[in-house]
């Protein structure tokens, strides 16, 4: 096995545990303050989701990170 293919997969799979995890507790979170609030349901799906949007972000650079080691 090649040495940059592990460093890719450990890029990757590393990269991702982190946003991974976040957005779980973040839309857990988010729940249950809907569930204790419903009339603020707008305003938290939409700090919830821009959030998200973030962490993902995250996610999406230890792929392109993943991507480089493996193709250049």
């Amino acid at each position: 096995m090649d040495l940059t293919n592990l460093a890719a997969g450990l890029a990757i799979g590393l990269g991702a545990i982190g946003p991974g995890i976040g957005i779980g507790l973040l839309a857990g979170k988010a729940m249950e303050a809907i569930g204790r609030n419903p009339d603020a349901a707008p305003k938290i799906q939409t700090a919830m989701i821009l959030a998200i949007a973030f962490a993902e972000a995250i996610a999406i650079y230890a792929l392109v990170v993943a991507l480089i080691i493996k193709f250049v």
